[in-house]
């Protein structure tokens, strides 16, 4: 009797023991271009991918962020990638996963404010809401500290540190600079919202409601370098220079250009890809191209001459991109914007 007692007990711990193992989620690379998950029962998915061999294989990294989540618990800004690996602001938390990171993915940390735009700042995180209410997270620590008090603008759209030191915030009426860890302000620029900026060997970029303005002197003055009737949707530094998106309302479609002279002069790379008016994301990893494209991402090796999809869309959603040195992370969402 002892002996049946004891094989019951046995059995009963194998098969509750592979029961649990079948039951946990197991991370896998999405291969090349089939890949789609979709939500279980016990896990969160197809909110953040990453590929880590130049866009020939994608992973769901998705495990850890916030059950139940909804798209619109993340705002257009509420996300970016830096050398440190990839961030992202939802709920109560700042989460944050390594370039390396494996199962778990993400790291969270208890968010202080209401703010729900984040930004990289020079000395730690930035994070800002429409109202126009930053706080700075002191880096190396888990501080978060109010900053640019003295800015009176609403209608917040972004900010930006330079290398330099100066500060932009673009807000609904254009770009305002500080030069003075933000005691004062000035106006620099004027004709509508600006958004996101980049600077890459002192040349400044932004996009606006006018499309893609330019500074030369350091944020002082601006001028429209693409303009085609519609706004500027993207820019990014890429290597030797700059790439833009804007709308183009005689095509009524976005346009992907290239610039090599300090975004002076502009040439379409979008030939090889199919019009759309939601093209949402154009970065450079490695010596490849990268689009977010309604129909996926696309790929290019030849600097945009040709190119090629390398993840179908996911609930017919647009993927944004953003790069961590080689490392690539995609965000689906709702239309381009």
């Amino acid at each position: 009797m002892k002996i049946i007692f004891n094989l019951a007990v046995l059995f009963l711990f194998q098969f509750l023991s592979c029961k649990q193992a079948s039951e946990s989620p197991q991370p896998s690379p999405l291969p090349g271009s089939q890949q789609k998950q979709k939500k279980d029962k016990t896990g969160t998915a197809n909110i953040v991918f990453r590929s880590a061999d130049g866009g020939q294989t994608w992973q769901d990294i998705s495990e850890g962020l916030p059950e139940n989540f909804r798209e619109d618990d993340v705002q257009r800004d509420g996300f970016f990638a830096n050398d440190n690996g990839f961030y992202l602001r939802t709920g109560n938390g700042l989460y944050h996963s390594q370039r390396n990171s494996t199962v778990p993915f993400w790291v969270k940390e208890i968010f202080p404010g209401q703010q729900s735009r984040i930004a990289p700042g020079r000395t730690g995180i930035l994070a800002y809401n429409y109202e126009g209410q930053f706080l700075q997270k002191i880096n190396g620590t888990g501080t978060w500290l109010p900053a640019y008090t003295n800015f009176r603008e609403k209608e917040i759209r972004t900010i930006f540190e330079t290398a330099g030191g100066s500060v932009f915030i673009g807000c609904n009426r254009g770009l305002f600079r500080s030069t003075n860890s933000g005691k004062t302000w000035k106006q620099v620029q004027a004709g509508g919202w600006a958004m996101k900026l980049v600077e890459s060997n002192g040349i400044l970029l932004a996009t606006s409601q006018l499309g893609i303005i330019r500074s030369a002197d350091r944020g002082e003055t601006w001028e429209a370098v693409i303009s085609e009737g519609g706004v500027g949707i993207a820019v990014e530094s890429i290597q030797g220079g700059f790439a833009a998106i804007t709308f183009n309302t005689q095509s009524d479609s976005r346009r992907v250009r290239t610039s090599y002279d300090g975004g002076k002069t502009w040439q379409a790379i979008d030939a090889g890809l199919p019009p759309s008016m939601n093209i949402s994301s154009i970065i450079q990893v490695g010596e490849n191209f990268f689009c977010g494209h309604p129909k996926g991402i696309f790929g290019s090796a030849d600097k945009g001459k040709t190119w090629k999809l390398v993840l179908p869309s996911i609930e017919g959603k647009v993927f944004h991109l953003y790069s961590s040195g080689n490392v690539i992370y995609a965000i689906p969402s709702a239309g381009g914007c």
